[in-house]
């Protein structure tokens, strides 16, 4: 250990002087596992204790310091050497667990000991009492009396003794009673460990159910939830009436909705930049407005269907060519999470 000891502290002097020519001046994690070490190795309790976890900060310590020399500040130092500390804080936790472990046998040696003497003291004063009871044997009446009297006390211990037994036996009732309560309560809870395992299963066979069915409808997942969008090619030119096609797309929309009847929709209107605002705005929310009251048509109730046009707002491509001005003359319909929520731009 003392060896250890010196080459850590020719490793720390070699790089202290090291460092005052060619590298940062200290490294505070190195230091620190510097000092930590030195401190352990100061306590004697460490030392006896946790010899071999010692060994092993020593060790990491000298590789810090041996990096350290070499390279400067680096990560690999920083490494090493937090390692190093970590390891010092083992051997003080071990050398702290051993100590208390052998109070813990030090205290149980003793309470042995006293239980032994208190025997000792107990069979010596039986013995004397046995001697008593000879010499009181062979007075008179008063060790008739006496006799006597030994005879009822030992009645009643009899007495007590019977007491004690009921009452352990009660005890020993009421631990069954215990135990089979336990084993009551782990079986319920296994019970419903497997009820949320079923539901978690459940739910996950649902999402990815959901999931397919909205792929199917070409939805794309985005930051507000999914997302389907309809072409400006299922609308008659400059018109708000959805053609065939899109009536089609509607009602596969529809059906989803029946099933999920949790999920909520939120239908959005845009146009290209061609046209006055007003016109644009008027055609986006009339766009919006057609899908949500063929929705309504198909069953799917008000509360759970909201639109909105905006005009020209929120572009997906450019306006200066006619492919991004027909991106841009869309319909989105946003579809809500489980609880109905559905994220606002």
């Amino acid at each position: 250990m003392k060896n250890h000891r010196f080459v850590a502290m020719t490793l720390i002097a070699a790089a202290v002087l090291a460092g005052c020519s060619s590298m940062p001046a200290n490294n505070s994690v190195l230091d620190q596992a510097r000092n930590d070490y030195s401190n352990a190795q100061a306590n004697p309790q460490v030392t006896s204790l946790a010899a071999s976890e010692l060994k092993q900060a020593s060790d990491s310590l000298d590789k810090a310091n041996h990096a350290w020399s070499k390279d400067g500040n680096s990560p690999l130092v920083d490494h090493l050497a937090y390692v190093a500390k970590q390891q010092v804080a083992i051997a003080q936790a071990t050398a702290s667990q051993k100590a208390a472990e052998l109070a813990v046998a030090n205290a149980s040696a003793e309470r042995d000991r006293v239980r032994l003497d208190a025997r000792t003291r107990e069979a010596d004063s039986a013995q004397r009492s046995a001697e008593y009871s000879q010499r009181q044997s062979e007075a008179s009446q008063r060790s008739a009396e006496a006799s006597q009297r030994q005879s009822e006390a030992s009645q009643r211990s009899a007495q007590a003794s019977q007491l004690q037994s009921e009452a352990s036996q009660r005890s020993a009732e009421a631990s069954q009673r215990q135990a089979v309560t336990e084993r009551q309560a782990a079986n319920d809870a296994q019970l419903n460990a497997q009820a949320s395992r079923q539901q978690t299963q459940d739910a996950e066979s649902r999402a990815r159910q959901l999931e397919a069915q909205l792929k199917e409808m070409e939805a794309k997942k985005t930051d507000r939830g999914m997302v389907i969008t309809l072409g400006d090619v299922l609308f008659d030119t400059n018109q708000a009436k959805l053609k065939s096609g899109g009536m089609h797309n509607v009602q596969k929309l529809a059906d989803f909705f029946k099933q999920y009847p949790q999920r909520k929709v939120l239908i959005e209107g845009f146009t290209d930049s061609t046209g006055s605002n007003s016109r644009n705005q008027e055609l986006s929310d009339q766009r919006a407005s057609s899908v949500r009251t063929a929705l309504l048509d198909m069953g799917i109730s008000p509360e759970r269907v909201k639109s909105r046009g905006y005009g020209e707002s929120y572009p997906v491509a450019g306006n200066d060519t006619a492919a991004g001005r027909q991106l841009n003359r869309r319909v989105e319909i946003i579809v809500s999470d489980d609880s109905g929520n559905i994220t606002p731009r």
